[in-house]
């Protein structure tokens, strides 16, 4: 089965870290580009940062800009978000997008709490 698995997220005080994953499975993720995405309780998802095939190129969005890297280990098949000095207003459920032309994998998303 072809799919994004996402993992890392959970419940972590205002200022603290999580680092969340997003694995691949049944094909190669080197080849997609990945975006990190997030939906808060009653809003609508919002893309997060996105990283190109290669790794060059790397996008964040303005809340998270300073404190969130993207980063991808081909070898591993996984793309990864580091999220540091979190706050409340981070919170929600963060999903992983793989993208080349029209094949298009979205995972089941992981919870992000960020606590004040």
């Amino acid at each position: 089965q072809l799919q994004v698995v996402e993992s890392g997220g959970g419940l972590v005080q205002s200022g603290g870290s999580l680092r969340l994953s997003c694995s691949a499975s049944g094909f190669t993720l080197d080849y997609y580009a990945v975006g990190w995405f997030r939906q808060a309780p009653g809003k609508e998802r919002e893309g997060v940062s996105c990283i190109s095939k290669s790794g060059g190129r790397l996008m964040y969005a303005d809340p998270v800009k300073g404190r969130f890297t993207i980063s991808r280990d081909n070898a591993k098949n996984t793309v990864y978000l580091q999220m540091n000095s979190l706050k409340p207003e981070d919170t929600g459920v963060y999903y992983c997008n793989a993208n080349l032309r029209q094949n298009d994998y979205w995972g089941q998303g992981t919870q992000v709490t960020v606590s004040s």
